[in-house]
């Protein structure tokens, strides 16, 4: 499948219906999604079991899905963010396993991890845990960052390594009070990391 159809595919996901500021939940965009998963299909990443940390609305984990991942389980610890997960599972026709679990308890072992955690805008450093579970239970991880981030990303998973990584834009709609403008338009790097 090309970038371009699954991003067309992934539009069909809906985002939050009431997302948290604290928790960072802005919809990932379908763009942004459909290039972190096809970066990874291109590199054979996504032909076995794939997790979706912080799945949110389950964009990564259904386009994993639709990309031919065997099993693909998508963890969150927002139940209403699972239940629109589902719904945008069934509305795209993949069978994905659901669970939710705060990122400590998310136990098991995948071929990869594919996530957009928090950036640690409103709460500082909560990446972190997200980037510790997904080295400890796969052998590989494609995750979004702030950019500039490279420094930081390259000391913290150590013994790991960044084996490729990706700039691009990230659109985020006006969501939540303080936001002064209906689109911003931010630079993220989308990392793939091997254990």
């Amino acid at each position: 499948m090309k970038q371009k159809h699954l991003e067309i595919m992934l539009e069909r996901v809906l985002g939050f219906r009431s997302p948290e500021a604290s928790k960072e939940q802005y919809a990932t965009p379908a763009a942004v999604a459909a290039e972190l998963l096809h970066f990874a299909y291109m590199r054979g990443d996504l032909a076995g079991s794939v997790y979706d940390l912080g799945c949110g609305s389950g964009i990564l984990a259904i386009g994993a899905k639709l990309l031919g991942a065997e099993k693909v389980i998508g963890f969150d610890d927002d139940m209403e963010a699972l239940k629109i997960a589902k719904e945008n599972a069934e509305r795209l026709g993949v069978e994905i396993e659901f669970v939710c679990s705060d990122i400590s308890s998310v136990c098991g072992n995948a071929h990869t991890v594919v996530m957009n955690p928090p950036f640690g805008a409103q709460l500082k450093g909560s990446d972190r845990p997200f980037l510790r579970k997904a080295l400890e239970i796969s052998d590989v991880v494609y995750s979004v960052h702030n950019a500039g981030s490279l420094e930081f990303i390259k000391k913290f998973i150590t013994p790991s390594v960044i084996t490729d990584y990706k700039i691009t834009g990230f659109p985020i709609k006006r969501t939540f009070g303080f936001h002064k403008k209906d689109i911003q338009v931010i630079e993220v790097e989308i990392y793939r990391i091997e254990n």
